[in-house]
């Protein structure tokens, strides 16, 4: 059997080393490329420029750039992951306001939300990049017809109102790999040590400085986690130190996947604060899948992902007494925590396990196919 025919039988992911959105997506897309569909390579492809590319089965794409050389010879799908497709600032988020941004993407809208709002960089010449990026990507997109997958609702109303149709735009909502080992509901010990977990960026849009503010609300003996790094870093440390509570929270920096399981089996919940519209956020279905609570902020694709009070809690934004009532329910109640940590695995196990994930993804693939062939 020559190549051709080989590649003839092969669904490729096309997706660059340096694709915006970071090491999530092509976490994600390893995990699809090791997954279980039938014919998918375990190959990708960074590059669609001189290739026969009628000789693949299917193409799904997850770099937007690469959508301008596509020319749609053979069946095709493309995965909206973040922002940027459609928000010059990929943030969706004006941050010197807070609060997220509703405007559709225009020039003049976009050039105040980098320079007044806050929304994005104000360099000049990153703002032009950005704006083309995001352009180039939306008049390729618009001049195909191919299927998007948005990874939310949210996603997908902010990808309709910049002018694809609706008819085009699927919802498929992010899957997670399950944990390596045993994972157990929360146990009276466990609760009793009286720990919450912050897995992220630290940035200011995430919401550290509104979890910290929160904690000092809290009963003194819960104790905060902080598993990641970024450049808020050292600003947030002085916040917790001129609020004296120092020794209440531990910096664990980045953690590999073994010390973040080693966490997620210590804490009694877990609590997801972002300010900006977070497009899904993996962090409630990493907590789901190790029978931990979630207390999150009511933005963006989040609450597509929580069940208020069943699987969590959800807080307004930014809101520091609700969060620290939150935090406090559930450090206060272990039934309630174990209750809710239970319900969130079988949710877990039932929508967002990258099994789950995988079959939705294999009819996609399939009525794609049967499209381009009519």
């Amino acid at each position: 059997m020559n190549s051709t025919l080989i590649e003839q039988q092969m669904i490729h992911h096309c997706t660059t080393a340096d694709i915006r959105g970071g090491g999530g997506i092509e976490t994600y897309v390893a995990s699809l490329v090791n997954s279980q569909i039938s014919g998918v390579s375990n190959r990708t492809i960074s590059s669609l420029k001189n290739l026969e590319q009628r000789q693949f089965k299917l193409l799904h794409i997850h770099d937007p750039d690469m959508l301008v050389d596509l020319r749609e010879e053979c069946p095709a799908v493309f995965t909206l992951h973040n922002h940027s497709n459609y928000c010059p600032s990929g943030t969706k988020y004006l941050a010197d306001r807070g609060k997220q941004c509703d405007r559709n993407m225009h020039p003049l809208g976009c050039a105040w939300g980098h320079l007044v709002d806050g929304c994005g960089s104000r360099r000049p010449q990153n703002i032009l990049l950005n704006w083309q990026n995001t352009y180039n990507f939306l008049d390729a997109v618009k001049k195909l017809s191919i299927p998007v997958i948005a990874n939310s609702d949210y996603v997908r109303s902010q990808i309709i109102s910049s002018g694809l149709s609706p008819e085009r735009v699927v919802t498929l909502r992010c899957g997670v790999q399950s944990p390596k080992g045993t994972t157990e509901p929360l146990s009276r010990e466990i609760h009793q040590n009286q720990r919450i977990l912050f897995v992220g960026r630290i940035v200011p849009y995430k919401g550290i400085e509104w979890l910290i503010k929160a904690l000092a609300k809290t009963d003194q003996r819960v104790h905060l986690d902080i598993a990641g790094d970024g450049w808020g870093k050292p600003s947030m440390e002085k916040l917790a130190q001129q609020m004296g509570l120092s020794d209440r929270i531990t910096w664990h920096g980045w953690c590999n996947s073994d010390k973040l399981a080693t966490l997620y089996q210590q804490c009694l919940a877990v609590v997801f604060p972002s300010f900006w519209p977070e497009p899904a956020g993996l962090v409630t279905l990493e907590a789901y899948s190790r029978y931990r609570p979630v207390i999150a902020s009511a933005v963006g694709g989040i609450p597509e992902h929580l069940q208020n009070g069943v699987t969590g809690i959800l807080v307004p934004p930014n809101h520091i007494s609700q969060l620290a009532a939150a935090i406090n329910e559930l450090a206060s109640n272990y039934s309630l925590s174990r209750l809710m940590g239970i319900q969130g695995e079988a949710w877990f196990q039932e929508e967002f396990t990258i099994d789950v994930h995988v079959q939705r993804l294999e009819n996609i693939y399939a009525k794609a196919i049967a499209d381009f062939n009519s």
